[in-house]
């Protein structure tokens, strides 16, 4: 017979149900190192190259000719836990950030004088934290990587000299692997105290110590999906050296089929209860990928300045869930809320051309966090409000090339986490001090 829907057992496996999170939830904005100079201020207005794909599709209409951007980010995020009061036993995990390579390519044509075609291939969300396995927070996180993967055919149409509009498909490969503890002597303890094993039986095989290392067990869940959304874009210029850009990204669903893999120690492998309950299997889990929604302004203040902004808001109100359903008959499915509200990011930047050949960006932005609370936080990569400063440089030679370089730090908010696992009592409690830099370069051919 199975397990009761409620069992000890069955709802162990909530570390499965990944709770990611890297910058503002778990987006990417690093599409294009000329705008990041800039903070991405801006970035739906200005269209300076190709990797205005990404930013606005509409911006296209001002790119002559075929134009190639390819760009890559080096990524270094730092995650340190300090602890509050956690109920677990272990170290604080060392750095769980990993550093990351982010690329982009971007492609853009005329079709005709009015119309123009666009591809973009990039990365827009994202993941890569690992902590010691033997850690605090183990049972919540120790391996968390994402990846995706967006392929961006777009179009642009000139409607008037004040107005053009773009539009595009976007097809999304995601992939997850989140691994975690599991706390096999609290849930052999509960299975005795529910009538479900013999009095004594935890004892007898050394499962009788809840919280501990050696007596965990583990769980590794892997799955992949492909996604379909959309994007579309305005730009409206009232006057020469004047730009609005609006711009919307879908939300992307994806239902993700993959495996959950376990782990036990010798003691509970020969318990039966437990070898049915954690025997390998499919897995199955939905997750929506939010939208958003820019506006930004790109004006030029003479024919050296030109000053930029943004406000970008994500839905991450699409993520208040996530359920994991397994094939195994003896395992229930896993439920985690996470209850996240939409996010706000604001950026203000300026260039500098006092020639041809180089341009100087800098910028400044904000971003709050979707976490709504401490409880709602977590391990992940725990997510907290930040500030960007960045700066940039760009060189046009004398034929079709073009190179920009940019550079940003990332100031996080040291927020707190108060994280427990309802149905073993886990409970992560502490801050993280968390920072990210990020360098990137960005070649651009115009033809």
């Amino acid at each position: 017979m199975p397990l009761p829907k409620r069992s000890a057992i069955a709802l162990s496996v909530l570390g499965l149900a990944p709770n990611l999170s890297p910058a503002a939830g778990f987006a990417l904005i690093e599409q294009s190192s000329s705008s990041l100079g800039t903070a991405f201020a801006g970035a739906a207005a200005s269209a300076q190259d190709a990797s205005t794909v990404y930013f606005n599709p509409a911006g296209m209409t001002y790119l002559q000719g075929r134009q190639t951007s390819v760009a890559l980010h080096f990524i270094q995020p730092s995650v340190k836990f300090n602890d509050d009061g956690s109920s677990a036993s272990g170290g604080n995990g060392g750095d769980g950030g990993e550093s990351g390579i982010v690329p982009n390519f971007y492609y853009v044509m005329d079709i005709n004088p009015d119309v123009r075609f666009g591809l973009g291939i990039n990365v827009p969300f994202g993941l890569a934290t690992e902590y010691a396995n033997d850690w605090q927070g183990r049972y919540q996180a120790v391996k968390s990587e994402v990846e995706t993967l967006n392929i961006n055919p777009s179009l642009a149409f000139n409607i008037n000299p004040q107005w053009s509009f773009g539009m595009g498909a976007n097809f999304q490969y995601f992939k997850a692997t989140l691994t975690n503890a599991i706390d096999i002597s609290t849930i052999c303890l509960a299975l005795e105290r529910g009538g479900r094993l013999p009095s004594g039986t935890c004892a007898g095989a050394g499962l009788n110590t809840p919280q501990t290392a050696a007596t965990d067990g583990f769980s590794d869940l892997s799955g992949s999906s492909w996604g379909v959304g959309y994007n579309l874009g305005l730009i409206y210029a009232p006057r020469e050296g004047t730009r609005l850009g609006l711009a919307y990204r879908s939300e992307i669903r994806h239902t993700l089929d993959g495996n959950a893999d376990f782990t036990l120690p010798s003691a509970a492998n020969a318990i039966p209860t437990f070898a049915l309950a954690f025997t390998d299997t499919a897995a199955f889990a939905t997750i929506n990928l939010p939208d958003t929604l820019s506006l930004s302004l790109s004006h030029q203040l003479n024919d050296a300045w030109t000053l930029l902004a943004d406000y970008t808001r994500t839905g991450w109100s699409s993520y208040d869930r996530l359920v994991v359903d397994f094939e195994n008959p003896y395992k229930s499915s896993s439920t985690e809320v996470n209850n996240w509200d939409d996010s706000n990011r604001y950026s203000l930047g300026a260039t500098f051309a006092p020639g041809r050949r180089w341009i100087y960006r800098a910028g400044l932005a904000y971003e709050d966090a979707p976490v709504p609370s401490a409880e709602m936080r977590s391990a992940r990569i725990p997510d907290g409000s930040r500030t960007w400063a960045a700066i940039g440089l760009g060189y046009r030679t004398a034929g079709s090339l073009s190179i920009d370089v940019g550079y940003a730090h990332l100031f996080v908010n040291d927020d707190d986490i108060n994280r427990v696992i309802e149905q073993t009592g886990n409970r992560l409690k502490g801050s993280f001090d968390s920072r990210v830099d990020i360098l990137s370069a960005q070649l651009n051919w115009a033809l």
